[in-house]
């Protein structure tokens, strides 16, 4: 079991404001639930969709919301106005690091191609035991649901081992994101032993 901490959770997350409103609620009410138990957020610094909607339910609820965006982003005033802090960047991969770096888990809400890049390095840096801590999918209107088969289909495939399995959860509700934390398999230094597959397996 994981008992792991959680003053810093790193959130992954669209920016379109055109989705279907249960993406939005969904989103908002994540931000109120971390504020609510005293974690501090850090996500892409924007005011639109599904990021907007996180950095405002956290910070109804007087949460710690940063920001990270690249600084061609702000200059498009792509920023949303309130958040606790802004740090600008000047690339997406430094922007990246430093929303992974020093996170206590990963949630990732739905989005396009940019959030499953952020969700997919995140794995991948997890397979290599570079980052160790869980990461969560909140599968609003089944969304991941092509994302876990397609995992599944790596093992099944034997690209990936089937302890692999166990480096993210899945839940349908953000209810359901501390408690899935909390029940995450540990993940130690001892697992790029398995990060390539051996014959046989």
């Amino acid at each position: 079991m994981n008992d792991v901490s959680m003053p810093r959770i790193c959130i992954y997350c669209a920016s379109s404001e055109y989705c279907h409103p249960e993406y939005l609620q969904a989103a908002y009410r994540m931000g109120e639930i971390l504020a609510g138990n005293g974690i501090e957020i850090v996500y892409g610094g924007g005011a639109l969709g599904l990021m907007g909607q996180v950095a405002n339910g956290a910070l109804a609820k007087g949460g710690k919301v940063i920001g990270i965006m690249p600084r061609f982003m702000q200059e498009l005033e792509w920023a949303h106005r309130q958040l606790t802090e802004l740090k600008v960047v000047e690339s997406m991969r430094e922007r990246k690091h430093l929303m992974l770096t020093g996170s206590d888990a990963v949630i990732a809400l739905p989005g396009g191609c940019g959030t499953l890049e952020e969700l997919f390095e995140a794995i991948t840096l997890k397979r290599l035991a570079i980052y160790l801590n869980p990461i969560i999918m909140v599968n609003t209107r089944r969304f991941f649901d092509p994302c876990i088969a397609l995992l599944e289909r790596c093992v099944e495939e034997r690209f990936m081992n089937p302890q692999h399995l166990q480096m993210w959860q899945v839940v349908q509700r953000p209810e359901d994101v501390l408690g899935a934390i909390h029940r995450s398999a540990q993940w130690t230094e001892h697992a790029r032993a398995f990060a390539v597959l051996a014959p046989g397996t």
